[in-house]
């Protein structure tokens, strides 16, 4: 496990990042996880062991040295920022509550005090009413550290697939003007880099698959794939990236497709989406590549319709702790 502790924002309190938090130190032992704190929340997150009928004493430290101590008998928190648990009821006040936790567990990644960052899931509509100027939490974390978000790479990471979508949130109608060989590029290499890095793979594969039904075949179905993806393929090639494609997307992600490469870059959201969330959907992983920090998050929202139901599946986010310390122990003994 890594030196230092992992550190957890709450996400949004209304959702069900207080209650998978402490569902997560209560499976500690069964999953082996390292030493973590919650980013402030005690007495909420108190309320929500309760509410969901857990034993989970909550402990506050001090700093972020008595973390390894602590955890073995009680959740520790750092931080003096807390609110009320009032599950499925999203206020403007949790997303303030969302956004110091989130802003002050960024900080002490970025400082070195924490390992590694996992975010709780938020309510980006609710956190613009609090000043929130970032399209997600992605571009919030590049910002904070420095990175262009154009280099901030979002990696979808489960025991199956790991997808990149190179465009996110934007209209499909968008998308074809968007793919430019610049994109595919840039944002090749900074998954290479990581995957090498963070995640062991000495000669990571990368597999590009095409924007168009067939790859276009032959144009009939759109010119992009032959005249964009193709010659991107080509430069990344002549890098030494083992980089193929452009692979029709239909046939991409069936088992025999999988065992090919290491990752898939996709040219949109629902492309790269879609085939983790059906094949790992408890246990899928949003990983932020390219930062000088580790930065993981489960790969679901705030669930508000469950929340406080003890309905929510743990997996993503006992996922997302351990991918984090595995990937931070990496670069500590790459270091």
């Amino acid at each position: 496990m890594p030196s230092k502790p992992l550190v957890l924002s709450l996400g949004d309190p209304a959702g069900v990042g207080p209650e998978l938090i402490v569902a997560s130190w209560f499976a500690r032992d069964v999953h082996s996880l390292a030493p973590f704190c919650a980013l402030g929340g005690a007495r909420l997150l108190a309320a929500a062991a309760k509410k969901r009928g857990l034993d989970v004493p909550v402990v506050q430290v001090s700093s972020l040295e008595e973390v390894a101590a602590v955890f073995p008998r009680a959740l520790p928190v750092f931080g003096a920022i807390d609110g009320d648990y009032a599950p499925a009821q999203p206020c403007k006040a949790g997303a303030q509550l969302a956004l110091d936790s989130l802003t002050q567990a960024t900080a002490l990644a970025i400082s070195g005090d924490a390992s590694a960052l996992v975010t709780g899931p938020i309510a980006k509509s609710l956190l613009a009413e609090v000043g929130f100027a970032f399209p997600g939490q992605t571009e919030f974390v590049a910002d904070a550290c420095g990175v262009e978000a154009q280099d901030a790479v979002m990696m979808l990471a489960g025991p199956s697939l790991r997808t990149v979508p190179l465009t996110v949130h934007v209209a499909l109608s968008a998308v074809p003007s968007l793919v430019t060989q610049d994109l595919i590029t840039r944002r090749a290499r900074i998954v290479a880099r990581a995957l090498q890095r963070d995640y062991g793979l000495a000669h990571p594969r990368l597999a590009i698959a095409a924007l168009n039904p067939h790859a276009g075949e032959d144009g009939r179905f759109g010119d992009e794939d032959q005249r964009i993806v193709a010659p991107a393929i080509a430069t990344l090639r002549a890098e030494g990236i083992d980089a193929t494609g452009p692979h029709p997307a239909d046939g991409l992600f069936a088992p025999r497709g999988r065992a090919t490469f290491d990752a898939a870059l996709c040219m949109y959201h629902d492309q790269a989406l879609v085939p983790i969330k059906a094949l790992d959907f408890d246990q899928g992983v949003n990983v932020t590549l390219g930062l000088p920090i580790i930065r993981t998050s489960p790969d679901h929202g705030t669930a508000f319709g469950i929340a406080g139901q003890a309905k929510a599946e743990v997996g993503a986010t006992v996922a997302a702790i351990r991918m984090a310390a595995q990937c931070a122990r990496r670069r500590e003994k790459a270091a």
